[in-house]
């Protein structure tokens, strides 16, 4: 599964893109983000505040609750503001 980051989210992460196989009891993009988080210091820095994130899982926005089954995309961003 491709995780791609954005933003200010990419810069804590330290990179814009992960290839990873998340263990299968991984169920959500919720479940994957606390897996993400405990990655490294850089990963928890950027994502342990949830309310803070947004995700698209193969590029369709979704709620955090939202499953990953067969899923070969999930991004991670912050929210995204119109102007």
């Amino acid at each position: 599964m491709d995780i791609l980051y954005f933003a200010w989210v990419r810069e804590r992460v330290g990179k814009d893109r992960e290839q990873l196989d998340p263990p299968k009891e991984i169920k959500d993009v919720r479940a994957l983000i606390a897996w993400l988080a405990a990655r490294s210091a850089g990963h928890a820095s950027a994502l342990n505040d949830t309310s803070a994130l947004r995700a698209a899982v193969d590029q369709q926005f979704v709620a955090l609750d939202a499953s990953i089954a067969g899923a070969r995309e999930v991004a991670i961003f912050p929210p995204v503001t119109g102007g």
